[in-house]
């Protein structure tokens, strides 16, 4: 097996394992267009590593933490509605992103390995990066677990009894924007989003209990990322879209068995 082919299983898999505990939250929060909204963001995080000469995934993992940061923030004012705020703000920094890179003549980016990603090309920096990341998201995860089922069960009963709300809240707004920042070298800008609820909504017709689904969408994920990168090879596809589709038809099988009554 390739060296090259060997890391990208790797990263693949490093990905799925924070994605699967986070997509979950994700799906029974109903958080999918706040993540979408944050992958927008990455671009900007992409340009500004090319303008200050930093790795990518440094300054995006930095911008994605920042914007979600600046989201809570604005969402405790209430003053306009949270679906209006997500859209301004994603396509205001998707919009400056594109703008800053389009300054920068000397430098060429291939837009298209940063929208749909480019996992075969991953390094031995990105993948530290990866697992650096996906280690402190699972464990961010595990450590809050009950709050975060607190708060995602009943809030209201969740402040009664003493949970964080607030705190409990940013933090997984905060992890999921981690993940996000990952997943952009995994499969892209436009995929990153997908492949954190598509295994999680497929996992929930098999999961009797909060943690089996967990594990079943990780399991989902990691499928999903090796089956992906094989159609890839065989066919000579784009290795991104093709692990995006793979977890999309596992999603659609799940939903022709019956569920569980």
């Amino acid at each position: 097996m390739e060296d090259f082919f060997l890391r990208a299983i790797i990263g693949g898999f490093g990905f799925a394992i924070a994605a699967g505990p986070v997509g979950c939250f994700v799906v029974w929060r109903r958080m999918a267009y706040l993540g979408e909204a944050i992958a927008h963001a990455t671009l900007l995080g992409i340009a500004l590593g090319f303008l200050f000469a930093i790795q990518p995934i440094i300054t995006v993992l930095v911008i994605c933490l920042l914007f979600a940061f600046v989201l809570t923030r604005f969402e405790k004012e209430q003053k306009i509605s949270n679906d209006a705020l997500l859209a301004s703000i994603s396509h205001f920094s998707l919009a400056l992103g594109l703008i800053t890179l389009a300054f920068m003549e000397h430098i060429r980016v291939d837009l298209i390995s940063f929208l749909f990603g480019d996992i075969l090309a991953i390094d031995l920096f990105e993948l530290a990066t990866v697992y650096t990341v996906s280690i402190i998201a699972y464990g961010l995860i595990r450590w809050q677990w009950r709050n975060l089922l607190s708060i995602t069960v009943n809030q209201d009963l969740a402040a009664v009894e003493g949970v964080p709300v607030n705190r409990t809240r940013l933090l997984l707004i905060m992890t999921l924007a981690m993940v996000i920042a990952i997943g952009m070298t995994i499969v892209g800008i436009l995929l990153v989003i997908a492949m954190v609820i598509i295994p999680a909504t497929a996992a929930r017709r098999f999961a009797r209990t909060p943690e089996q689904m967990v594990i079943i969408a990780t399991l989902i994920g990691c499928l999903a990322v090796i089956s992906g990168l094989y159609s890839s090879l065989i066919w000579d596809i784009p290795a991104g879209p093709s692990i995006v589709v793979i977890a999309g038809l596992i999603f659609f099988l799940s939903n022709l068995i019956p569920s569980r009554g």
